[in-house]
C-alpha cells in the first residue's frame, strides 16, 4: 500500500534551484524502494537532461557511491523530529528498468 502521493522524483542537477514544484525535462535512472510509516514510498532518481555534471548517467549504478549515500541519508532523515520514530527505511536501490516500471504503476494508480 502506498502513501497516496502520485510519485516522488529527485532530479540530480549541478544547477541551483530555489525550490521544488518545477517542471523540468529529466530522465529517470533508478530509485529507492522505501518504507515510510509502514507505507510504500519509493523515490525515483532522475537526471536533468543536458546537465553538465549528471546528464550523462543512464542508470543509478553509474552515479558515484558518495552521491547515492548522501541521497539515502537525506531521504532517511528529512522528516526527523525529536522523540518521533517514523519507521523509515530504504529496502533496495534499483536501476533504470525498475524505475520505469514504478512510474508506469504510479500513473496507473493515479488514473484509477
Amino acid at each position: 500500500k502506498g502513501d497516496g502521493d502520485p510519485i516522488d522524483i529527485c532530479v540530480l542537477t549541478e544547477k541551483d534551484l530555489a525550490h521544488g514544484d518545477l517542471l523540468v525535462t529529466a530522465r529517470p535512472i533508478g530509485g529507492f524502494r522505501m518504507i515510510d510509516g509502514n507505507q510504500a514510498d519509493d523515490k525515483i532518481i532522475a537526471v536533468l537532461n543536458n546537465d553538465t555534471v549528471y546528464g550523462h548517467f543512464k542508470d543509478v549504478s553509474e552515479v558515484p557511491e558518495i552521491v547515492i549515500r548522501r541521497l539515502e541519508h537525506y531521504f532517511l532523515t528529512y522528516k526527523d523530529m525529536p522523540g518521533v520514530d517514523l519507521n523509515t527505511e530504504i529496502t533496495a536501490t534499483y536501476g533504470f528498468e525498475e524505475a520505469h516500471k514504478v512510474i508506469r504503476l504510479s500513473v496507473e494508480d493515479y488514473n484509477e
